[in-house]
């Protein structure tokens, strides 16, 4: 058995290649080989958003806090709060980030494949943002 502090390992700034706006991530959990779980707390600012991507095994996010929206290529934005759980499938070319107005936190729950566990692409344009 092991037992991790949450905080114990450094918050991290996200990244402007994957990220537009202010985001921390703070690592939560990576399960050792044979094991593929990844967990993140991520915090995006009013106006912050991941770019596009998708991951290989899928992702879980479940909001914790604030108020946000999600985006499935093809599809509406949709608007994520607090409980709410949203699952993206294998492949599935997406983005998420906090409102407008109000910053968001998300749990982002994904497997590694072949030590990857995601697919960054280009990023999510003002004008696509704000027509959500």
């Amino acid at each position: 058995m092991e037992i991790r502090r949450v905080g114990s390992q450094a918050s991290a700034v996200g990244p402007s290649d994957w990220f537009t706006g202010t985001v921390r991530i703070d690592p939560l959990a990576s399960a050792p080989d044979p094991a593929r779980v990844v967990c993140a707390s991520v915090t995006f600012e009013p106006g912050a958003r991941t770019a596009w991507h998708t991951h290989p095994l899928g992702q879980t996010l479940i909001v914790t806090a604030g108020c946000g929206w999600v985006q499935r290529e093809g599809g509406p934005v949709e608007e994520i709060r607090p409980g709410d759980v949203v699952w993206f499938s294998p492949g599935e070319k997406h983005w998420h980030g906090a409102a407008p107005t109000t910053a968001m936190t998300h749990l982002a729950v994904q497997e590694k494949l072949n030590g990857k566990t995601v697919d960054w692409m280009e990023k999510v344009s003002d004008g696509q943002y704000r027509r959500g």
